[in-house]
C-alpha cells in the first residue's frame, strides 16, 4: 500500500536523496528518527491537520536527514528538513523547478535565527492552512530564539482579516493607511483569545505598501525624498479616451506604433469607466 499521494511517480528522487546520508527507505528514515523519540509525522499532523499525507512524511525523510547530518541547532536543522523536502517535489513540476522544498527549510531557518525580528504573510479568509502554520510558528519559533518572533498575517482585505482573526483566536489589528504618503496608524487592536494564539497579529492589507508597513517603519517600501510615493490607483483621474488619443499616445511611445498606426485599420470601440476593486 503507498504511503502517499502519487508514490509512484515520487520515490525514486526521495530514495536517491536518502541515500546520499546512507540511509535505505523511507521505513529506515522513520526508524532513526524513532531511535531519538522523534516523531516528524505525529508532529507535522499536530500543526496542520488537514495537510497531505506526502507532507507528513516528507518531514520524515527530512528529520532523518537533519539527525544523519548531525545538526544540533534548530536554524541548521531547518536546512536538512528542506532537503528532505524538496525530494518529495515530482520532477518537472513547477514546485521542483523553483525548488520549493528548499525554499521552505531556508525560509525556517530564517525565522529561527534571531536576526530576524518579523514573520509576514498573506492569507486570505478562505487560507486556514496558512492561519494554522503562524499558530506553528508563534508556538515553536520562540523555543530557540532570544527575542520572541513578531509573527503578522495580513489578510486580503478588512473583512478577511477579522474572519481569520475571530476563528482562530488571534489579535485583529485594524488600521488606517493615507496612500500618498504611505503612512500607516494602527486605529484598533482585538485580542479574539489569550496565549500564543493572540501572538499573532493580523492585519487587513488591500495594497502591497500597506502590508510592507504592517510590519514596521522600517520596510523596504519606505519612500525616498526623490521619489514621491504613487498614489492610489482609485484616485487618479481618469481622462475621457478616444481613438484619437489612444492612437496618439501609441505614436508617441513607440517608434514601430507610430509606423504601423497609419496603416492600421480602424475598429469602432466604447470606451466606459471601470471604478477598480477595492478589498
Amino acid at each position: 500500500m503507498a504511503l502517499f499521494e502519487s508514490y509512484e511517480r515520487r520515490i525514486p528522487q526521495i530514495e536517491a536523496a536518502l541515500k546520499k546520508y546512507g540511509i535505505a527507505s523511507i521505513e529506515d528514515a522513520k526508524k532513526v528518527c524513532d531511535d531519538l523519540g522523534i516523531d516528524p509525522y505525529a508532529i507535522t499532523k499536530g500543526v496542520q491537520g488537514i495537510c497531505f499525507e506526502n507532507a507528513a512524511w516528507a518531514y520524515v525523510v527530512g528529520a532523518a536527514i537533519a539527525i544523519k547530518k548531525g545538526s544540533t541547532k534548530a536554524c541548521d536543522a531547518a536546512e536538512a528538513i528542506g532537503e528532505g523536502l524538496q525530494a518529495f517535489c515530482i520532477p518537472g513540476s513547477v514546485a521542483e523547478d523553483r525548488k520549493v522544498g528548499l525554499g521552505h527549510g531556508n525560509l525556517a531557518a530564517m525565522l529561527l535565527r534571531d536576526e530576524t525580528s518579523c514573520f509576514c504573510f498573506l492569507a486570505g479568509h478562505e487560507s486556514f492552512a496558512a492561519a494554522e502554520g503562524a499558530i506553528g510558528i508563534a508556538k515553536s519559533a520562540n523555543k530557540v530564539r532570544k527575542a520572541p518572533l513578531r509573527v503578522i498575517l495580513n489578510g486580503l482585505g478588512k473583512d478577511a482579516a477579522y474572519i481569520i482573526s475571530r476563528i482562530n483566536g488571534f489579535t485583529y489589528v485594524k488600521t488606517q493607511f493615507d496612500y500618498t504618503t504611505s503612512d500607516l496608524k494602527i486605529v484598533e487592536e482585538k485580542a479574539f483569545s489569550k496565549g500564543p494564539k493572540a501572538a499573532v497579529r493580523c492585519y487587513g492589507a488591500d495594497d502591497v505598501r500597506r502590508a510592507w508597513r504592517s510590519c514596521g517603519k522600517r520596510g523596504w517600501m519606505s519612500p525616498s525624498p526623490e521619489t514621491p510615493p504613487t498614489p492610489r490607483a482609485s484616485s487618479i483621474p481618469w481622462p475621457a479616451r478616444t481613438r484619437k488619443s489612444v492612437s496618439n499616445a501609441a505614436s508617441v511611445s513607440s517608434p514601430w506604433l507610430r509606423a504601423a498606426a497609419p496603416a492600421g485599420r480602424s475598429i469602432p470601440t466604447t470606451w466606459r469607466r471601470v471604478r477598480p476593486l477595492t478589498a
